[in-house]
């Protein structure tokens, strides 16, 4: 289906992604993992278009994607959805117009200028909320909802793209725990029930294997890792970080029990001072 060949990204002097290469057969949930600065988002954001490779070339289902232009490259960008950290929300919107925003690139400019909208385009919108649990928000401005809400509003303007891929840029990295784990249950159950491929970057390893059939590790603009998440031991994952033997997986850890177990040692140690 997907096929990454050598993808380079280069500024100025700085290499943000090296010759990244690595192909997937049929959908699948991957994850990206790498500290910051190792160039999961620029990578997420070429597979999307929104940057341009310096080098290289993406093949989705044998067609050259880096090579799209104009209106070819919006249609593209509608079948590979992309999902932010920070939401990207019009926060004064309702959140069904909001949803309904990943319509645009399917309709005319007049209709988008007047905001109008089939009435099937707006029971959709409320259906997809529904199937996140949300639908009771829809009349809400997306500023009066929580973040995890937001994120999964988010979500529901992706998926009325209707795409074949649906790239999440460290989704649930400003979310808490409780709000992290219903965002990434949700996008696994969207790749599950619908087939679609879904590629996350995340920064904590429990969330990469609990949630993902693949793992890839970047690290200075270079997968170093592509493999199961049962292959993705401490060992490599201190590869991956670049970190030394004093790394510690629960400091990173989404899970709450993790984190209570982590709060209680600490609170442990301090009471020994």
């Amino acid at each position: 289906m997907l096929d990454v060949q050598a993808l380079t990204k280069t500024f100025g002097d700085k290499t943000a992604v090296d010759r990244a290469s690595f192909a997937v057969d049929r959908p699948m949930m991957i994850g990206i993992i790498g500290r910051s600065g190792a160039g999961k988002s620029t990578l997420l954001r070429m597979l999307n278009r929104l940057n341009d490779a310096s080098d290289g070339a993406i093949l989705f289902e044998g067609h050259d994607i880096t090579a799209l232009r104009g209106a070819e490259r919006r249609q593209w960008q509608s079948r590979c959805a992309m999902i932010f950290q920070q939401f990207n929300l019009v926060p004064r919107m309702d959140v069904v117009s909001n949803v309904l925003h990943g319509t645009l690139n399917r309709r005319s400019t007049w209709a988008t200028m007047f905001n109008l909208y089939p009435q099937e385009d707006i029971h959709r919108a409320i259906e997809i909320l529904d199937r996140l649990g949300i639908a009771e928000q829809a009349p809400k401005r997306a500023e009066a909802l929580s973040g995890g809400q937001q994120q999964r509003v988010a979500i529901a303007r992706a998926l009325m793209q209707d795409p074949a891929i649906i790239l999440a840029d460290e989704p649930i990295a400003s979310l808490d725990p409780m709000n992290a784990q219903i965002v990434m249950e949700a996008l696994r159950r969207i790749h599950e029930e619908d087939g679609r491929m879904v590629i996350a970057n995340l920064h904590t390893l429990d969330t990469a294997r609990r949630y993902c059939d693949r793992v890839i590790g970047m690290r200075d603009g270079r997968i170093v890792f592509d493999g199961t998440p049962a292959q993705l031991t401490t060992g490599v994952a201190r590869d991956i970080y670049g970190a030394g033997a004093g790394f510690s997986e629960a400091a990173t850890s989404t899970q709450i029990e993790t984190l209570d177990q982590t709060l209680l040692e600490e609170a442990k140690a301090e009471a020994l001072v």
